[in-house]
């Protein structure tokens, strides 16, 4: 049946799955969140058979396939980069070659040997539908625009690099996306970042949120991080004044070795070494460093953006790829008043290229129409992962003899939970159909009270087992957004960060600056200091009654009973782990950390009537603490 297409992205990281039927949205998810492996690249079986299941078709009942990218364009550019450094990188070119003459190279063998499993009877492989192969950044590109509100918009694409691709700017308009210029791998803005982010101590695919995190941090105005800001510019990155740029490859190892950079390049350039991983207390160098590479990295971007609306003379933006997640660049760029509007995909990674590859499929392929009302998206709040009812609940509670308490109006519901948070608590918060994309948005989250000053430091040393600088964000009910930030318009997926309110802003003492990082941390600087960064900034998801009702009701609650609108939003899980998807999950998680209360949808467990989980004794030995 070609109304049902699967889109599917795997085998480089985060692989994922999504279902649409006549070009909607039916479900979508990816892989780690059922394996428990975080970023897992496998075969995405178990996002299969959930969007599936959740679309109620078999496979044999899907009228096409879509991959994310071509594989064989990748493989030669492989070949291709190998050739133009050789004879450099020899032992990188004889460690991966046997892997894609094996496996990568015929991924269409692969990919039907994998889905055939999945097929009533394994051995009707000729069932299987016709796969499609969108190149990597026209799904990028896909997924940003047809989900989007918009008739017609610039596109922009960053990440570390497709099958060439490491930039682009496409125009969408109406079905049609059309590419208007690209800058080709080895030269990457997303692996210039990545690069930072090992050479700063962080994991790359996971660390880039920590080294964000940490600019801040660094002197705004110290000599250091102009003298670092400006080897960044002379040295490693050439930006022009249209944001196009090259990379100095003599300082990078990625192209053809095993490590990002240039060892020696670096420490002789920064007159200083690579932090090393989980090291405790980070020098004050570090965070000079992180401040420079996030500038430099907001100025390319904002120069692509400009670049994108002469181009293609929208007043519109839509954004995907790895660097999309950067979401202090995304609210640089709302700012710049370069746009009037922006939009940005919640799955803006590599999980969210299955669900652009099955919509180009759809559009480009099946040259089918598409309708944008202009106002809202077609994400639906990016809800769109596996539910589990009271039923699935209530089992295991079972299983792990928890007592808990049902209550079962909403409105008492939201009140009690309110209450809990207000007397300081942290609540596990599990709702409705899980999260798509890197980002808790209310459903699988935990929650505290912002205006509590030890609640930023309680969630990350005592919940996530994380690195105490880490900021939180608020949940703001759309209707108080100006109220505490200076915001116009929405951002229903966490992906901007806007400065707060002048007016709940405490002043800061002079030389703040200079002093410790856990001083700078943990000084009151606002009427809110669990949700305001040292920078006075804040990375908010705002919450709409229509797409999110339960949520926004216990938000609305927290204000009516305490004068407050917004809640700490972090997702449920600990560090190392997945966000969790089911109520087994999100029970275990809750036991493993210093949680207070857990609320599976209308069931509330308190942690210190809960029994002791049996196999506690060694659990973070099952998760890489990155």
């Amino acid at each position: 049946m070609a109304e049902y297409i699967l889109g599917l992205s795997a085998y480089y990281h985060d692989s994922a799955a999504v279902l649409l039927d006549g070009g909607k949205i039916i479900a979508a998810a990816q892989e780690e969140r059922f394996t428990r492996k975080k970023h897992d690249a496998g075969f995405p079986a178990k996002s299969i058979n959930f969007v599936l299941k959740a679309g109620n078709v078999r496979l044999e009942d899907i009228g096409l396939i879509a991959f994310y990218e071509k594989p064989l364009l990748k493989f030669e550019r492989l070949l291709e980069t190998y050739h133009g450094f050789a004879p450099k990188g020899f032992a990188s070119f004889s460690s991966a070659m046997p892997v894609w003459i094996k496996e990568k190279l015929f991924m269409e063998a692969m990919l039907k040997k994998a889905l055939a499993e999945l097929l009533t009877n394994p051995d009707d492989i000729d069932k299987l539908p016709p796969i499609y192969y969108p190149e990597h950044h026209l799904s990028h590109a896909a997924s940003a625009f047809y989900p989007s509100p918009f008739e017609e918009a610039a596109i922009l694409t960053i990440d570390g690099v497709g099958e060439w691709a490491s930039t682009s700017i496409s125009h969408g308009q109406g079905a049609e996306i059309s590419s208007v210029c690209e800058i080709h791998f080895p030269h990457s803005l997303g692996l210039l970042y990545s690069a930072f982010t090992v050479y700063c101590g962080f994991k790359v695919n996971s660390g880039e949120y920590k080294l964000m995190g940490l600019a801040p941090y660094g002197h705004a105005e110290g000599e250091r991080t102009r003298k670092y800001e400006q080897i960044i510019r002379d040295e490693l990155i050439d930006i022009r004044s249209d944001g196009s740029f090259v990379l100095n490859m003599d300082y990078f190892n990625f192209a053809t070795g095993l490590t990002m950079y240039n060892l020696e390049r670096w420490r002789n350039l920064f007159d200083l070494g690579p932090r090393v991983a989980d090291s405790g207390d980070i020098d004050q160098r570090y965070m000079d460093m992180a401040l420079a590479i996030q500038r430099v990295t907001e100025s390319a971007v904002l120069r692509l953006a400009a670049t994108a609306r002469e181009l293609t003379g929208c007043a519109n933006l839509c954004l995907a790829g790895g660097v999309a997640l950067n979401c202090v660049a995304n609210g640089k760029v709302l700012r710049s008043g370069l746009f009037e509007k922006l939009w940005i995909q919640p799955a803006a990674g590599d999980a969210g290229g299955a669900l652009g590859a099955a919509l180009a499929t759809w559009h480009i392929g099946l040259e089918k129409p598409r309708q944008a009302n202009g106002q809202t998206d077609d994400m639906r709040g990016s809800y769109l992962g596996p539910a589990f009812g009271n039923d699935a609940a209530i089992e295991t509670c079972r299983v792990f003899r928890a007592p808990y308490e049902k209550i079962d109006r909403e409105d008492e519901l939201c009140q009690k939970v309110a209450g809990l948070l207000n007397d300081g608590q942290v609540v596990g918060w599990f709702q409705g159909r899980m999260e798509y994309g890197p980002r808790a948005l209310g459903n699988r989250s935990i929650l505290g009270d912002p205006r509590n000053p030890e609640m930023q430091k309680r969630l990350n040393l005592k919940i996530k087992y994380r690195e105490g600088f880490r900021p939180f964000a608020p949940s703001v009910i759309e209707e108080s957004i100006r109220d505490y930030f200076e915001l116009e318009g929405t951002s229903p997926y966490m992906l901007l960060t806007v400065p707060v309110s002048q007016s709940i802003r405490e002043k800061l003492p002079e030389n703040f600056e200079s002093r410790d990082i856990w001083d700078r941390l943990y000084f009151i600087r606002s009427t809110l200091p669990a949700i305001t960064h040292v920078d006075y900034s804040a990375r908010i998801q705002s919450v709409n009654r229509d797409v999110n009702p339960r949520y926004w009701r216990l938000i609305k609650s927290f204000d009516e009973l305490y004068g407050c609108p917004i809640l700490v939003n972090t997702s449920f899980n600990v560090r190392g782990e997945p966000i969790v998807c089911t109520p087994n999950d999100a029970y275990r998680c809750f036991m493993r950390t210093e949680m207070d209360y857990l609320v599976i949808n209308d069931l509330v467990l308190e942690k210190s009537k809960q029994p002791l989980l049996k196999d506690d004794q060694d659990w973070r030995s099952q998760f890489v603490l990155d």
